[in-house]
């Protein structure tokens, strides 16, 4: 076998691979028995005609075509390790160059390779923002507008009643053109005058406009908005009012802390949101500070990889945005159309936001690996466990199905890990950005901690088997 190697740019390699005629003619007699076996050749039992017969009954070119298939299939492994590339996954049989001598053309796609800059010297200085009263009062003013007593009135609007109406628009220059907005019923509390109004829907302070109502009213969209079909936007509204009712709050008091939870007074439940609030912002700050980090490291680093892999994570990245729009009761087709692009053009819109995200990954993955970042096989087997009780808890029993199929295991185990992992790694490189010493990690034994995680794949496997046993009896039981 002779093989000519070509490095290309885009992180592939073509191989151009030549093998004796003798192993095509041997395939070439695989291929007959195996179409034999397939068709029926009247005076012969499957598998049976003799090579002569084949050809003759269903044509050289087709006996061919499936001998290159099992020689590809037989010699791709060797090629790969003879000419001694990592490849990110299988690759493709591009050209066959000629028949006699066969020679064939594949591209490879090459295992990532991330050249890391001296990420240990990047520095950031961390300082989380902190909970105001301001915050913790928000969050009970919004308990409490949970909590109000709606009570029906005959009289005008006027702020903080709650208010039904039914509204459409469309283009102030073109009222025949296709609505901007399609008529839909709404609820809207109508905000003091004083009260932020930037996150009212559809347009900041829409909701004062319903205090002695216009019937008609008119907003023209900035160059800023985040609904980018409406920028620079002249929309005339047309509202109908369905209900008014007023809203009476219930007092800041020690029954109302009752009545929001197990808390016994107001102290109790501030207490539990200033903590939950700031739990909150310190992992959003950490996210955020992370990601900064990464994008720092990125920069200074060589990181290769192959379309292949960056058109994967374009595809998750898709695949996530249609799992959301579905939970919102909305479709792809109908997301692109509001957005006025086609499939690919998503895709591309897509590529950018998909590399950055990529490089950030392969990054961390390769100081995780720098840093010897462990995963305790105790700790992996107890958050595997919780992963499965807590699906078990949430997923509609269809999904739970896929997930606990037998051969799920390891590739539950392994995303389980996986997740420990970047997590272990942040806080490490969060740690470093700090200025917060050196690594403690050490390259030790590792077949003892493999062993340890393949007989957690183990008893997740049994812990499958006892969940799809108790799926069988209770449905036995139904029946």
């Amino acid at each position: 076998m002779k093989i000519e190697t070509s490095r290309l740019e885009d992180h592939q390699v073509k191989l151009t691979v030549e093998v004796e005629s003798a192993s095509l003619e041997s395939a070439k007699h695989k291929a007959a028995r195996k179409i034999a076996r397939q068709i029926k050749i009247p005076g012969f039992r499957p598998g049976k005609a003799p090579f002569p017969v084949v050809l003759r009954q269903v044509g050289e070119a087709s006996v061919l075509e499936e001998a290159i298939e099992l020689l590809v299939e037989e010699i791709y492994p060797e090629v790969i390790k003879t000419a001694e590339i990592e490849p990110y996954g299988p690759g493709s049989l591009e050209k066959i160059v000629s028949t006699d001598p066969p020679k064939f053309e594949f591209l490879v796609p090459l295992k990532s390779t991330v050249d890391l800059g001296d990420y240990k010297a990047v520095r950031e200085s961390f300082e989380p923002v902190g909970v105001s009263e301001e915050d913790v009062e928000e969050i009970i003013e919004n308990l409490r507008a949970q909590h109000a007593i709606l009570e029906p009135v005959e009289r005008n609007t006027q702020a903080g009643d709650w208010v039904r109406v039914r509204i459409h628009a469309h283009k102030a220059e073109d009222e025949d053109a296709e609505p901007l907005i399609g008529e839909r019923p709404m609820s809207v509390v109508i905000k003091d005058e004083d009260a932020a109004a930037k996150d009212e829907w559809p347009f900041p302070g829409f909701s004062r406009h319903l205090i002695g109502l216009q019937v008609e009213l008119s907003y023209k969209f900035d160059d800023s908005s985040q609904y980018e079909n409406l920028r620079n936007v002249e929309a005339i509204f047309i509202v109908e009012m369905i209900e008014v009712r007023s809203r009476t709050l219930p007092p800041e008091d020690d029954e109302f802390a009752q009545s929001v939870g197990e808390f016994s007074t107001m102290a109790e439940l501030r207490q539990a949101i200033r903590s939950n609030l700031e739990s909150s912002s310190l992992a959003t700050y950490e996210a955020e500070y992370d990601d900064k980090i990464l994008e720092m490291i990125a920069k200074i680093s060589i990181i290769n990889f192959p379309p292949q892999m960056l058109e994967r994570e374009i595809d998750d990245i898709l695949h996530s945005l249609n799992d959301r729009l579905e939970q919102q009761g909305l479709s792809m087709d109908l997301y692109l159309k509001s957005r006025q692009l086609d499939p690919e053009g998503l895709r591309e819109e897509t590529r950018p936001v998909a590399e950055t995200r990529l490089k950030k990954t392969l990054v961390l993955l390769e100081i995780a690996e720098a840093e010897n970042i462990q995963i305790d096989p105790q700790d992996l087997r107890t958050e595997t466990e919780k992963t499965l009780a807590e699906a078990y808890r949430v997923l509609p029993e269809s999904e739970y199905r896929k997930l606990v199929k037998r051969d799920a295991a390891s590739s539950l185990v392994s995303n389980v890990m996986m997740d420990m992992l970047l997590h272990k790694t942040r806080e490490r490189l969060r740690a470093i950005a700090r200025g917060e010493g050196e690594s403690t990690s050490a390259p030790g034994d590792e077949d003892e901690p493999q062993k340890e995680i393949e007989q957690t794949e183990s008893e997740v496997e049994i812990a499958i088997d006892v969940a799809v046993a108790d799926e069988q009896k209770n449905e036995q039981v139904a029946e």
